[in-house]
């Protein structure tokens, strides 16, 4: 008898073993890098270099809960030897919130950034914009992964508008960048989280008879240096305060805007939002930028990054030699009709819109970042020129040439976690 209870004593502390190996440290992974899963992908994904970003924009990250998808540090073969890449987490469709919730690799507050890898090499506009053509953000409840854009309508939301990344426009999405705010606390994950429900759960009420959307991404509500009026309206919203009139904003306002709402608890701030004046919680979560920035003129920690600085941020990090940079620049706007028919209508009319734009732009590209001072100094009288025509703005593609400034950069509030792959 002893024997025989000493034989299934032992089997049963060999399985609780195991099964206690298996729940703990072990069973975690990382990004890891296999040269013959990396030109895989390279072939697979087919985007210019300009359409990956160097290592110095990655966010910090700890080890991720095991998952049956794949996490692969995927490096550009004309990164030049340099860092530049992707984090992917090549996932499978079904059950993909729930599975990036337990993971832990998407965060409250995170930006969702839809990717088009087919926009690379369409034209200046699809490469200047990096190939992004809306902005969501996430918050994570109940064990999964929500999304919350605008508009706040079925196509984006879903059928029952839950924004389970289910919608048509997640539902048929191959690549989504996450992109999250620099230190972010408990307690501003949780004032967005209940912001987010709040804006969530009362979508069919409030959209389109109070929140609508600006299709117009050339006229941005903020304005330097006045009040961000839009942001304490759309808490009230929120709030179910029902303020007068409408506010519409498109998809990357809609995100500025509810991250400025961080700091604002949703459930004590009530007062504030009916009191005159901008809630003193109301902060900017990142400075609204102008269309070329002064990092590459001046380099220093309170410079900036702009608008239509993605590209070239990224080449300067390849650290080419001149020549071969300048050919770099200069097939960002290199025109493809082929490719270009790929894009949406809104988005091939606002290519043709600005397309006066990029003859200035292209010759502050090749002088940016040339290895002469002359030639530098005339960059700079450009870029003066350039901003001086375009309105400050958050673009999609904004949130993700923030972190391609240092990572000891004053302007630097964002940081690049990984890319979402879909299979």
């Amino acid at each position: 008898m002893s024997s025989a209870f000493g034989v299934l004593r032992f089997l049963s502390l060999l399985t609780f073993s195991i099964l206690a190996l298996g729940a703990g440290p072990a069973l975690s992974q990382e990004f890891t890098f296999d040269a013959k899963a990396n030109e895989k992908m390279a072939k697979r994904l087919q985007i210019p270099v300009f359409f990956a970003v160097p290592e110095s924009a990655y966010a910090p990250l700890p080890k991720l809960t095991k998952t049956s998808d794949r996490l692969l540090a995927f490096k550009h073969p004309d990164a030049n030897g340099s860092n530049v890449g992707l984090r992917l987490f090549v996932a499978n469709r079904s059950g993909l919130s729930k599975r990036l919730a337990k993971s832990g690799l998407v965060q409250t507050g995170d930006l969702l950034l839809t990717f088009r890898a087919e926009w690379g090499g369409a034209g200046a506009y699809p490469n200047i914009q990096m190939g992004i053509s809306h902005t969501g953000i996430a918050y994570v409840k109940d064990g999964a992964v929500h999304n919350l854009d605008n508009p706040m309508d079925q196509v984006y939301l879903g059928p029952r508008l839950n924004g389970d990344l289910t919608s048509e426009h997640y539902r048929t999405l191959n690549l989504i960048h996450v992109i999250r705010p620099r230190g972010l606390t408990g307690q501003q994950r949780a004032n967005i989280l209940g912001w987010a429900t709040r804006l969530g759960g009362s979508a069919s009420k409030v959209y389109p008879s109070q929140i609508k959307f600006n299709t117009d991404y050339n006229a941005p509500k903020y304005k330097s240096g006045r009040p961000v009026e839009f942001v304490k309206q759309l808490g009230q919203i929120a709030l179910g305060q029902n303020p007068p009139g409408t506010i519409d904003l498109y998809c990357s306002e809609f995100a500025w805007s509810l991250l400025s709402l961080k700091d604002c608890d949703p459930k004590t701030s009530g007062d504030a939002f009916k009191a005159s004046g901008i809630p003193a919680c109301v902060k900017q979560p990142m400075q609204p930028m102008e269309a070329v920035g002064t990092f590459v003129g001046s380099r220093n920690k309170s410079s900036n990054a702009g608008l239509a600085d993605g590209p070239l941020l990224v080449v300067d990090a390849l650290k080419l030699p001149d020549a071969k940079r300048r050919a770099v620049l200069q097939s960002v706007f290199d025109e493809n009709p082929e490719r270009a028919s790929k894009m949406s209508i809104g988005h091939q009319q606002m290519s043709k819109s600005v397309q006066s734009n990029f003859t200035y732009l292209r010759s502050y590209y090749v002088t940016a970042i040339s290895d002469n001072v002359l030639t530098r100094s005339s960059a700079r009288v450009r870029g003066a020129f350039i901003r001086s025509i375009v309105t400050v703005n958050y673009s999609p593609t904004s949130f993700l040439v923030n972190t391609l400034l240092p990572p000891d950069n004053s302007n630097r509030t964002m940081d690049y976690v990984a890319t979402i792959l879909i299979e």
